[in-house]
């Protein structure tokens, strides 16, 4: 058992947050935790890390050390990246800085000292412990964590201080995962992670030996990842086996069930509550009446199950159909800022949509996606190329920020100031359908949620009747039940669609082509998410094959070991030449090895960097035992032959 609740509650206020809360963790778990905004979650994440007492209830944990990354935070100190990240290893640079100088002292000290066994023994101690702890691949593997999470080609002597909160936060999950804790807790760890950084966190996080609890809005993250998902809602906790896709379904059965079984305890007990009034005044039923009161009364009931919260209804639509070729650009080229602010984004681009399509534009962070989007629809100058927009074509957009909506005003509005033909009816039901209801449709733009923003910005989709939509990042900020309802809706859209999105589950669910931006090119894959990453899979080059470990030659390792064997010195003498000779090969390619393992190029593949680890492991293994034969035939040399290797 890792951590185990029992019966918590916590309130602030009035306001009750967790009632009766009871789960466990146990080892290698790998738990999500979701619910709407406002649920609690980050109250439990405190909860369980120790950084807020529970006001009812109890929390046992076991001896697994626990790390807790929170939303948003990152580090904050003076030193630079490498010295953080160093940081975690304390422990083992003490432990090398001692071999170091026990290497020194037995060099200087005779074997027929008594002195000597007690330090080539300490030697082996900690030896055993640096290689147990796998000491020699700190560099290695600090290397990997950081190239993995977008530090590739950072100066590792960057002061933390001048990073951006986002790296910084990145930068604090790396040391998280440094540290391996048995016991890892992070809250919404895929924030601003572009994919291949998102596609490493997935992958490393998989193979992680200890247990996981994560919160993510990133409901293909937790596909993948997760074996279990607790519940929070409505201040309470329900755990479902399996991953974020089974949860949907065990939690439409597991409410369906509540409420057949609600619904027939409800009739049983006006069945048995008129039986009662019935016959309770006649004696000759009066006892069966009585009899039946007690079952009444002692009736367990079924808690009413809530009436779930109204979904969104989304839905677009259009009233005239565009031509096939709806958009042609060619030899696209795409700045922005001036002089020495100015940034390339992409140059010589083409790109082709017909009617009907429906493509989810993805890329690397900053490569240019928003840019493009807004090239298209003449909202960003282009430098030179071709955007052509076929005729009827009538485009809607749905932006990352809200530029074009006035702060000052209240929702309904800003809807009704550009559609000013429409009735209010009208608009306030298109305002209900996505969610903004009763008094939110009041309430200043300025003052509205990110969420409820999103949702004003599908409302103005709506309106605008669109047969092109361009969408970027239309999930940003959305709770679980709207994101379904939105996947619902672009599944269902007639429509062509253009959409930038870094959600997978969303894109495992309307496009039919996922266009890969590149900085001189836009690469198109046939099929949703899933599909593009197996054709991205059998793109990849073949890796080079391992290197076989070197044929040992006879005699090699362990030959001459028996004292008898010893005191032939003329056998002796030639093998301690030929060790001397292995040691210092062996250094020499090991010492090859750490570079290789530190080269930007060669830690940008996992698969050769593991490769190579591996291979460096195994030299180190192999030097170990070279130097411990050496030490057992040197021990019976006479003073004269002794010399270091």
């Amino acid at each position: 058992m890792v951590l185990s609740i029992e019966h918590i509650s916590k309130s602030y206020g009035a306001s009750l947050i967790l009632s009766d809360i009871s789960a466990r963790i146990e080892e290698g778990d790998r738990i999500g935790l979701v619910g709407p905004n406002g649920a609690g979650k980050s109250t439990l994440l405190n909860i369980l890390y120790g950084g807020l007492e529970c006001d009812e209830g109890a929390l046992s944990r076991g001896s697994a050390t626990m790390g807790f990354l929170r939303q948003d935070s990152g580090l904050d100190n003076a030193g630079t990246i490498q010295e953080e990240m160093r940081g975690v290893f304390s422990h083992l640079y003490n432990v090398r800085s001692e071999m170091r100088a026990l290497e020194q002292r037995i060099s200087a000290t005779p074997i027929t000292s008594p002195e000597y066994g007690e330090l080539a023994s300490r030697y082996d101690e900690l030896q055993t412990l640096f290689e147990g702890q796998e000491g020699y691949l700190i560099d290695v593997k600090i290397a990997t964590v950081l190239n993995g999470m977008g530090f590739l080609g950072v100066d590792l002597q960057t002061p933390i201080q001048v990073l951006s909160g986002g790296e910084k936060t990145r930068l604090a999950l790396c040391k998280l995962l440094l540290e391996s804790p048995g016991l890892l807790i992070l809250d919404e760890p895929t924030n601003h992670l572009d994919f291949p950084t998102l596609l490493w966190l997935e992958d490393y996080l998989k193979s992680y030996k200890g247990s996981l609890l994560v919160v993510s809005h990133d409901r293909y993250f937790l596909d993948q990842l997760c074996t279990a998902i607790w519940s929070l809602e409505r201040t309470k906790l329900e755990v479902y086996s399996g991953n974020y896709s089974r949860y949907v379904l065990l939690r439409a059965e597991r409410e369906e069930r509540r409420r057949v079984e609600y619904e027939a305890q409800q009739t049983e007990i006006a069945k048995m509550k008129d039986f009662i009034a019935r016959n309770i005044v006649r004696a000759s039923t009066t006892a069966r009446a009585q009899s039946r009161q007690k079952a009444l009364d002692r009736l367990e009931l079924v808690e009413k199950p809530r009436p779930p919260a109204r979904p969104a209804k989304i839905r677009f639509q259009f009233k005239r159909e565009p031509v096939k070729e709806v958009l042609e650009v060619a030899d696209l080229s795409l700045a922005v800022g001036e002089g020495a602010e100015r940034k390339q984004l992409c140059s010589g681009v083409g790109f082709t949509m017909r009617r009907g399509d429906k493509i989810a534009l993805i890329g690397h962070n900053g490569v240019g996606k928003t840019s493009f989007l807004k090239a298209l629809l003449g909202m960003l100058p282009v430098e030179s190329g071709h955007i052509y927009w076929g005729k009827n074509t009538d485009l809607s957009y749905f932006e990352q920020g809200d530029m074009t909506f006035s702060p000052h005003k209240t929702a309904i509005d800003e809807l009704w100031d550009r559609f000013p033909r429409e009735y209010e009816n009208t608009i306030r039901t298109v305002l209900g359908n996505v969610g903004l209801t009763g008094e939110n449709v009041y309430k200043r733009v300025g003052d509205l949620s990110g969420g409820e923003r999103a949702k004003l910005k599908f409302a103005l989709l709506i309106l605008r009747c669109g047969n092109v939509l361009l969408m970027d990042e239309p999930t940003n900020h959305l709770d679980a039940a709207t994101k379904e309802a939105l996947d619902a809706a672009l599944c269902d859209y007639q429509g062509t669609l253009l959409v930038v999105s870094h959600d997978r589950y969303l894109l495992n669910k309307f496009p039919d082509q996922i266009a890969e931006m590149h900085e001189d090119h836009i690469r198109i894959y046939s099929g949703n998410y899933e599909s593009y990453r197996r054709q991205k899979s059998s793109e990849a080059p073949p890796q080079p094959a391992a290197r076989e470990k070197e044929t040992e030659k006879p005699g090699a390792k362990g030959r001459y070991r028996t004292k008898k064997q010893r005191s032939e010195d003329a056998a002796r003498k030639q093998r301690i030449t030929r060790l001397e000779g292995e040691i210092e090969s062996l250094e020499v390619e090991i010492f090859r090895l750490e570079n290789e393992t530190a080269d930007p190029e060669i830690a940008r593949d996992y698969v050769i960097l593991q490769q190579k680890c591996d291979l460096l492991a195994e030299r180190r293994l192999d030097l170990s035992d070279r130097m411990n034969e050496w030490t057992l035939l040197m021990e019976d040399a006479p003073e004269d032959e002794i010399k270091a290797p």
